[in-house]
């Protein structure tokens, strides 16, 4: 070693020019790298330093950036560093430069569901695994609070859509041999069934013609139990019949209420205000024929609806499409079932007490069979209470205590202006127009239409 060069510490000076290299440059004039922190990947201490590159590999750009200049001494050359093949620079990494000294594999980007309506398979699976077509998941699904915009998470244009995919997906039972012919004996029973009250209704009134005294009231009330029996029927058959354990027990009680009011509640009512009941009052069976004999093209006119209602779901691309579709449908239904209403009232007795009171039943029934029956219910509840509280106000008018006798007011204005039929008119009529208003709104749902 020459004199007067002091010995490099910890390891020995480069002998010749050509030996200056990256780990030359570091030991003699680059700064200690700043330690690291102690993780359980990494086992090096904090006094470790990373390992340089070899000879001849250029640094790489972070490196290369925390290295000072090499000085320069005066006569020494500079020995070229031998060059390797170009290689891309890695983009730096983000974050502190104590960071950047080693590069971390960036994190796998997290996946979401790739399929997000198996999760809606699975959540609905009964529904779609008893459905007989995709329109009765997408009613299913509209039960449910479903809407376009809901469908729209799911990468459908709408609920058809989602239905139809759900439908496809899903797999059912092929248990359908016997479907044709037992179609054909339901036809034929509900057309039966819907015959049946015009029928009894036709043999009371005959005999009721030919009949008189004790014998007539005999036939009048085999009559009414028959007329009772074949309504009972003709509601659990066909288009008429509601969903298993849908119905309300207790509106077959306010219909019989109304339509034996529409047989006798008018003469009942004359009686009443004139000071009576003296005797038997006067029965009118003709609406109560008339009604009777509806109940076939109801129940037509009920099914028209639903089929027609069904095609309109399938050629609809969304719930506010099939909604205005809907509404027009029904409004024209109805008015055809009150035409023939109005027709065979005419052959029998006309009254406007019984053409309301015709289109309340029909729209019960309606709400009923598509899903409503507390709303049918509770119409049907309010025209009997509302029946029986005018008669109850003309008896409890004679009370003689001060104040009793203006309840009868109200009920005697309107028999003078309209004779006692408009009692029944008013109150059949109004609970009609309530009924016929949530119906627009409720049976102009999908999810109202679907197969029972």
């Amino acid at each position: 070693m020459p004199e007067g060069d002091t010995p490099m510490p910890g390891s020995a000076a480069p002998t010749s020019p050509g030996a200056w290299d990256a780990r030359s440059e570091a030991l003699l004039g680059a700064p200690a790298p700043a330690p690291r922190a102690v993780t359980g990947l990494d086992p090096r201490t904090p006094d470790d330093t990373a390992d340089p590159p070899p000879s001849g590999i250029a640094p790489a750009p972070g490196e290369a950036a925390a290295m000072p200049p090499r000085p320069e001494t005066a006569g020494e050359p500079t020995a070229p560093v031998p060059t390797a093949a170009p290689v891309a620079p890695a983009p730096a990494p983000a974050g502190p430069p104590a960071d950047r000294e080693r590069i971390a594999p960036a994190p796998r980007a997290r996946r979401g569901n790739a399929d997000p309506v198996k999760v809606l398979m699975h959540r609905h699976r009964e529904l779609c695994e008893r459905a007989v077509d995709p329109l009765e998941i997408a009613a299913g699904l509209e039960a449910q609070g479903f809407t376009d915009r809901t469908a729209a998470r799911f990468r459908h244009r709408d609920v058809f859509s989602l239905a139809e995919e759900l439908y496809v997906r899903v797999p059912r039972g092929t248990d359908t041999a016997t479907a044709p012919a037992s179609t054909a004996l339901r036809t034929d029973a509900w057309l039966l069934a819907a015959l049946t009250p015009g029928a009894a209704a036709a043999l009371t009134g005959i005999g009721l013609a030919v009949t008189h005294g004790p014998v007539r009231l005999a036939v009048g009330a085999t009559g009414a139990l028959l007329l009772a029996g074949a309504l009972l029927f003709a509601v659990r058959r066909g288009p008429f019949r509601a969903p298993e354990g849908r119905g309300v027990p207790a509106a077959r009680l306010w219909t019989l209420w109304l339509l034996a009011y529409a047989v006798g509640g008018d003469g009942l009512l004359t009686q009443v205000l004139g000071g009576g009941p003296d005797g038997l009052w006067e029965l009118t069976p003709g609406p109560l024929l008339g009604l009777a004999l509806a109940v076939a093209p109801a129940a037509w006119c009920a099914r028209l609806f639903a089929d027609r209602a069904r095609r309109r779901i399938a050629d609809s691309r969304g719930l506010a499409d099939f909604a205005a579709a809907a509404r027009p449908l029904l409004l024209g239904t109805v008015t055809l079932q009150l035409l023939a209403l109005t027709a065979l009232l005419g052959l029998t007795g006309f009254s406007p007490g019984a053409l309301a009171l015709g289109a309340l039943l029909l729209f019960a029934r309606l709400l009923t069979v598509h899903g409503f029956p507390e709303t049918a219910a509770a119409a049907l509840a309010a025209a009997s209470a509302a029946e029986a509280l005018a008669l109850a106000s003309v008896l409890a008018a004679r009370v003689p205590l001060p104040g009793f006798d203006a309840l009868a007011v109200p009920v005697r204005a309107v028999v003078d202006a309209g004779g006692p039929g408009a009692v029944p008119t008013l109150v059949c009529g109004a609970a009609a127009l309530g009924l016929l208003a949530h119906a627009t709104g409720s049976l102009a749902r999908a999810s109202a239409h679907a197969t029972p």
